[in-house]
């Protein structure tokens, strides 16, 4: 999965910091901006275990645009980190489904447009839909 990273930047007195706006409480640091972005995907990692654990699924990302306007990341910069949580989501299931053929085509389009396989964009807009 994809995370939305706000970085802190160094200064003379602190060192890079990182914080997941989606995944409120995870946060994490280091002397670089490399090793800030290191840290933060084991963070991340670390928080969605628990969350599932827990039986909290990760929220649905918002648009950068979303957090670029809170106050609290004023003069951050901003980075995509990709994260394999996927595997605290339990083993795949192999099903069976029907779709009209037009619609199949246009989700086969969406889904290559997007870099996602068919089962990945199916996955992520029932994800979407349940979450609301």
């Amino acid at each position: 999965m994809k995370f939305i990273v706000a970085i802190e930047p160094a200064t003379k007195r602190s060192v890079w910091g990182a914080a997941v706006p989606d995944l409120p409480g995870c946060f994490s640091a280091g002397e670089t901006i490399d090793e800030a972005l290191d840290n933060i995907r084991d963070a991340i990692e670390q928080h969605v275990e628990i969350m599932l654990e827990d039986g909290c699924p990760p929220p649905l990302p918002n648009p950068l645009s979303v957090h670029q306007k809170n106050p609290d990341y004023k003069g951050w910069v901003w980075a995509v980190v990709d994260v394999p949580v996927e595997k605290y989501f339990g083993p795949a299931e192999k099903i069976n489904i029907t779709v009209p053929r037009l619609l199949l085509a246009r989700i086969d389009d969406y889904a290559k447009a997007h870099g996602l396989s068919r089962s990945g964009f199916l996955v992520e807009a029932a994800r979407h839909v349940m979450q609301k």
